[in-house]
């Protein structure tokens, strides 16, 4: 395919799989089950974290996670004491343990007590003139692991580009905070980032068909593919580019995973 071709293509799929009922079988269906802003983020974060596997599995550890904060995550975080985290001593989703829960716990409730929204945590080294969101996503992980108490087995679970990662859950979690349109599927919550600054989240999915459809070609699977597929996307949308995460991963989703 040309380039007209594959933009024609891509809108389509877009169009197909960036609906309502798209939340319905997958993890941002957690996060759309509050409304309260601060709630919002921190499940969908947290989910976010969680999302590799079966995405009934996802969805599953993610109601029992936020089961136990009484379904009210930031209400819960802000006031529990100490002696309330024995209750997540049992949460395990694959390596994510009961360690990673707490310095979650710890780093929420610390930030949420010193700032309203989660977005001012990627806005410390980022700023409008950023082309991507790249020195948000290593300012956010410097943060999180700055409390005393961060365990050095946490931080696997929260990446950075510094590391060659290509940081898909982050990515991920940033595209349901910042991007917005009429479908509702993300939540356009976050209006200091812009959805062209949004760099793509490269699951195993959308890699194999972004290499199918000849849009990535750097072998290795890294930040590097990450920056290269983002550049290729803005050839067809320099505003929206990350729209395209719903026809790359949406050609997939008969596997159930986001992995």
């Amino acid at each position: 395919m040309n380039n007209t071709e594959l933009k024609t293509f891509l809108d389509e799929c877009v169009e197909r799989y960036n609906r309502p009922r798209f939340v319905e079988d997958d993890p941002i269906g957690i996060p759309h089950r509050f409304t309260k802003k601060q709630d919002i983020e921190i499940t969908a974060f947290w989910t976010a974290m969680l999302a590799w596997g079966q995405r009934k599995t996802i969805i599953n550890k993610a109601n029992e996670l936020f089961g136990l904060m009484d379904n009210a995550p930031h209400d819960f975080i802000i006031h529990h004491q100490e002696t309330d985290r024995k209750r997540f001593l049992g949460f395990v989703h694959r390596t994510f343990q009961a360690t990673d829960t707490l310095y979650f716990l710890a780093f929420f409730q610390w930030f949420y007590q010193h700032h309203a929204s989660l977005e001012e945590a990627f806005l410390k080294k980022m700023g409008s003139e950023d082309a991507h969101v790249e020195q948000g996503l290593r300012g956010f992980r410097e943060l999180f692991f700055s409390l005393p108490v961060a365990p050095q087995r946490t931080q696997k679970h929260v990446p950075s580009p510094a590391t060659k990662s290509t940081c898909k859950r982050l990515n991920m979690f940033l595209r349901w905070m910042v991007r917005h349109d009429s479908q509702g599927v993300d939540f356009g919550l976050w209006k200091n980032i812009r959805p062209s600054q949004l760099l793509v989240p490269l699951d195993v999915h959308v890699e194999r068909h972004a290499r199918r459809l000849g849009l990535l070609t750097r072998p290795q699977t890294d930040w590097l593919a990450v920056l290269e597929l983002t550049e290729r996307l803005r050839e067809f949308d320099p505003e929206d580019p990350v729209k395209y995460d719903f026809a790359l991963f949406g050609l997939g989703t008969d596997s159930g995973m986001r992995s």
